[in-house]
């Protein structure tokens, strides 16, 4: 696949021929996560939402408030895809679990 860029643009055949397997890492999940794992939309809107609020402080007294009101956020996020919009559900994440001993339940809680 890559060999076409080679003659024009070695550089970049390497480069795509080294990133193959990280850029293509998920799937090597079931194909019910594929849409989930291969996107970064939902960590960039979370990193977008700590921007947003950490710039209407603007100045934080010292850095545990920063650490303190990211903390909040962080768990505030993490309630909500783990209750309100399940990220995968437990059935999906069931069938990938290698440890039969551990609760599909408690792996979407951590």
């Amino acid at each position: 696949m890559f060999e076409t860029f080679q003659p024009r643009h070695p550089k970049l055949a390497e480069l795509m021929l080294r990133a193959e397997d990280d850029v293509l890492a998920y799937k090597t999940f079931p194909q019910a996560h594929w849409q989930q794992i291969h996107s970064t939309n939902p960590l960039e809107r979370l990193n977008k939402e700590i921007k947003r609020r950490t710039n209407v402080v603007c100045v934080f007294p010292k850095e545990q408030a920063i650490t303190r009101l990211v903390g909040a956020l962080m768990l505030e996020q993490n309630d909500e895809w783990a209750v309100t919009r399940r990220y995968m559900t437990l059935e999906t994440v069931a069938t990938i679990c290698e440890d039969t001993t551990m609760d599909p339940a408690k792996i979407a809680a951590l």
